[in-house]
């Protein structure tokens, strides 16, 4: 086996990319169930939450079973990271917005495509902090929270804190997730993800 398919196969890339085509397939077929192109409101559960399922895929790639030999690896680490976070993230954003076609300025492609960044980016800060194999749930919590209890916010401080559930291109929202990524990329490119026990 060459180097390239023994770490997309230790990454479990594979089965990561089956994950995201389902979860794509998925948010699709719900768009249609929900009569989203009737009403655009009716788009916040796909525009919240198939970004986070694509983002808990992806933070399942995160995982090494070799943090010893990664380490003392003579080539640097942080561009495989990097680029396999920043590949697996651009596809997410590619595939999903397709479910969300159409009116653009409330809840439509850009504001999945600006909701994959920011779950992705605080699934990879996680996985340094907690593991990758527990990097879903802080994003989990967030999500959910502001999914449930964001419905009457309004303000300037709303679009930042709400991001997953602001319409459109809201300046916050948008900063928001692009720094939620940015930090999250780096700091897994950087440190990797927590070093944990072997999967069973």
């Amino acid at each position: 086996m060459t180097g390239l398919l023994l770490y997309a196969r230790s990454r479990a890339l594979p089965a990561a990319l089956a994950a995201l085509a389902g979860t794509a397939a998925f948010a699709l077929w719900a768009a249609g169930r929900l009569d989203t192109y009737v009403d655009p409101d009716r788009r916040v559960p796909i525009v919240a939450l198939a970004p986070l399922l694509a983002a808990a895929v992806i933070g399942t790639t995160l995982y090494t079973a070799s943090d010893e030999l990664d380490r003392t690896a003579v080539r640097p680490w942080w561009p495989r990271r990097l680029l396999q976070l920043a590949a697996l993230t651009a596809l997410a954003a590619a595939l999903l917005p397709l479910a969300v076609l159409g009116h653009p300025e409330v809840f439509g492609p850009a504001t999945v495509i600006r909701n994959v960044l920011g779950c992705t980016g605080l699934t990879a800060a996680a996985a340094v902090l907690l593991g990758a194999r527990l990097s879903w749930l802080p994003v989990f919590g967030y999500v959910t929270a502001v999914y449930l209890g964001s419905s009457g916010a309004r303000g300037r401080a709303a679009t930042v804190w709400a991001w997953p559930m602001q319409p459109g291109a809201q300046p916050g929202a948008w900063a928001a997730a692009l720094v939620a990524f940015s930090v999250g990329a780096a700091l897994y490119a950087v440190r990797g993800a927590r070093v944990e026990g072997p999967r069973g």
